[in-house]
């Protein structure tokens, strides 16, 4: 019998782990060394050691095999599906998850902070394709592109060959751009075409610039290290600073009219955490409250901006946060389920931890959580759950 079994469950977080070369086996050839290979030396020896053991055991059926005694427990380059798409149905159906959006984990790494825009672009059109290329195989797999929103213009572009790939849902950068706010008019190209092709944008973890001043890391105490056993991942301190970036892209995106102005737009908040969720609303009703008289598009929309918040966006909670008491103040219609399938942070069982703390939660509004409300963001129906046994 699968992880997951007695209803449907949609997943909508989950990552590849790309080997080394994975990234610029997709870049025009010209660029590849430019672009040049992954860089883990921030995450720690830990990954490194992952990625070599990863890249040893790809011509070897009898280890690849052994992976599935260890499903939930084997994490990063070490689970089952991590960087072969064909193990990664394998682990779907072992797994019992019907749709599953998948993310890169380290890719942009190697060269969204470049300083050479050629760099930039080719980066971008390579994960692109990359990520398109390993979900192709299988309709359960969702595959999820990325576009910084540095430059309206370019980020169009990227968004229309995004579609052509075959997206189904388009990450964006959520941190403030450099000129334009992300709600300028300059942007609608971007908007748009995600509201007319029906396609979501995301949010996710690792899409803005560090969440805290590196200066807060230096306390006088012994450094510490994050899951992997580097010092530039998530951190606790981190942690409390994830959804700053987010709340204020998408308070943004409500109160400045994008949602107004393109109604089919909608879009989600991944690995992002849902605690924060019921203070955004609140706020955004009070901001609306308070300053309705000298920001009159406050009050001009149609719907309040938590409104728009509430019917166009969508949170996946961490596994342990509070989801029945989310769902008692925020409704039932807003929270998706998430493995983080294969990263750590999913822990080894997200189902059991999710279900402890919907005590008193409907069965319906669990449905909704497992599955209803990723076919609502998504704009796909739900099917039946497949019998037990």
């Amino acid at each position: 019998m699968p992880y997951a079994a007695g209803r449907v469950y949609f997943d909508a977080d989950s990552h590849i782990m790309e080997l080394e070369d994975w990234l610029r086996s997709y870049v025009e050839p010209d660029l590849q060394e430019r672009v040049g290979p992954l860089r883990l030396g921030a995450a720690g020896r830990l990954a490194a050691d992952a990625v070599r053991q990863a890249t040893d055991r790809t011509a070897d059926d009898v280890a690849a095999a052994g992976l599935e005694d260890h499903l939930m427990d084997a994490k990063g380059w070490h689970a089952l599906g991590a960087f072969d798409p064909v193990e990664r149905s394998r682990a779907l159906d072992l797994l019992g998850f019907d749709r599953q959006l998948v993310f890169t984990t380290f890719a942009t790494s190697q060269f969204l902070f470049s300083d050479d825009p050629e760099v930039r672009a080719a980066g971008t059109r390579a994960l692109n394709r990359g990520i398109a290329d390993f979900c192709a195989h299988d309709e359960r797999l969702l595959p999820v592109a990325f576009v910084p929103l540095d430059d309206p213009a370019l980020a169009a572009d990227e968004v229309a060959a995004c579609l052509d790939d075959g997206a189904a849902a388009v990450q964006v950068t959520h941190d403030a751009p450099k000129v334009h706010s992300h709600t300028h008019p300059a942007f609608d190209g971007v908007w748009g075409a995600l509201a007319e092709a029906g396609v979501p944008f995301v949010l996710h973890v690792g899409g803005s610039r560090r969440g805290i001043a590196r200066s807060l890391h230096d306390n006088g105490l012994p450094p510490v290290t994050d899951f992997i056993g580097g010092g530039e991942n998530v951190r606790s301190k981190d942690y409390i600073a994830l959804s700053h970036a987010p709340e204020l892209f998408l308070a943004c995106m409500a109160m400045d009219g994008v949602f107004e102005r393109f109604p089919r737009l909608h879009g989600g908040a991944i690995e992002l955490g849902a605690a924060w969720l019921p203070t955004l609303l609140t706020k955004l009703d009070q901001a609306t409250r308070n300053f309705r008289k000298t920001e009159p598009k406050l009050t001009s929309m149609e719907l309040t901006p938590a409104e728009y918040i509430h019917r166009q966006v969508w949170f996946t909670p961490f596994p342990g946060e509070p989801v029945g008491a989310i769902i008692e103040q925020a409704g039932d219609d807003l929270l998706l389920f998430s493995s983080d399938y294969p990263h750590p942070e999913g822990t080894r069982d997200p189902l059991g931890r999710f279900l402890a703390t919907m005590d008193g939660v409907s069965e319906a509004a669990q449905d909704r959580f497992f599955s209803g409300n990723f076919a609502d963001m998504m704009r796909i129906g739900v099917p039946a759950p497949a019998p037990a046994g």
